[in-house]
């Protein structure tokens, strides 16, 4: 017996990397599943390939699980309809959809070109955009449903370098919230996962000196894909209904929950404000209480257990 038992999923991305490892951990958890993966390059500039998707498909059905396979893109959500319907037609429905597509393009925002900007948001949030419009409604009306998007240290923290990758990641955790607030009364959940593995979208960070290469080697061997899936399935589970509107990360054999923004200090002045007065007053006694310009590695300085 499997925590998916009778269960259909779909995940995207899912030729390697996170996708992969929670594609064929659904079937051995007992989903059937659809898994897509454009077979493109990390960059998204390609046209991409079917037979990555249908390598992990063929994995899940040689190990004796059901799956399928789709090599369409979740930025165009006429195929992201398809998708839907086509694992409901080879499987007769759906109950949870893991969303991990991505690409990388990197580069300072000073330099940064619209087209990189563009295919970015494209593929992560019009990507998560598309798979839930697509299918909400179904799971709405069946009051049964799960999403699993991710997000990603460089929105909630920040990284250098990454100010498209940051901002489509954030706009996906604005997204899964209010999918999980609408989604309440109808046992549709959503949640997101800030996952910490070695993929080859890590693989593509530039290793610039020795501390660097250290810390890549510590990630390659503490964190792995295979981690990161086991928290995506547990959130599509039934028996995991208590789970929606939350942020998460998975880092090594560690499972984080992210505060969410909350007020952390005000102040009030009868007579109202100056940009002045703000300035003498307001921001000096707020200072101690700024978030810091520091990156993941500051918020998580210590080896992954």
């Amino acid at each position: 017996m499997g925590v998916l038992d009778g269960r259909v999923l779909i995940v995207t991305g899912g030729a390697g990397g996170i996708g992969k490892e929670c594609a064929l951990l659904a079937a051995r958890e007992g989903a059937k599943v659809l898994v897509n993966d454009l077979g493109g390059g990390l960059s998204g500039g390609d046209a991409g390939d079917a037979g990555p998707a249908e390598q992990t498909a063929h994995e899940i059905r040689a190990a004796g699980g059901q799956a399928i396979s789709n090599a369409d893109s979740v930025a165009d959500m006429a195929s992201v309809r398809a998708m839907v319907e086509q694992a409901r037609d080879a499987f007769g429905g759906l109950h949870a959809i893991i969303n991990p597509a991505g690409i990388l393009r990197d580069g300072m925002f000073h330099k940064m070109n619209d087209d990189d900007w563009d295919a970015v948001i494209a593929v992560h949030l019009r990507g998560a955009y598309n798979v839930t419009r697509a299918s909400i409604g179904l799971f709405r009306d069946q009051q049964d449903g799960a999403y699993v998007h991710f997000t990603s240290a460089s929105g909630l923290i920040g990284n250098i370098g990454q100010a498209n990758y940051a901002a489509a990641k954030l706009g996906v955790m604005g997204l899964s919230r209010i999918v999980a607030m609408e989604g309440a009364a109808k046992n549709v959940r959503s949640n997101i996962i800030a996952p910490f593995a070695w993929t080859r979208m890590i693989g593509s960070i530039p290793v610039k000196d020795e501390a660097s290469a250290q810390r890549v080697a510590r990630m390659k061997n503490a964190m792995r894909a295979d981690q990161v899936a086991q928290l995506a399935v547990a959130l599509c589970a039934p028996s995991a209904k208590d789970a929606s509107g939350q942020i998460f990360a998975a880092r090594g054999n560690e499972v984080v929950l992210f505060s969410q923004p909350r007020p952390v200090r005000s102040v009030a002045r009868l007579e109202g404000w100056t940009p002045q007065t703000l300035i003498d007053l307001a921001l000096p006694s707020m200072k101690a209480s700024f978030t810091d310009l520091g990156a993941s590695a500051s918020v998580f300085p210590y080896d992954a257990v």
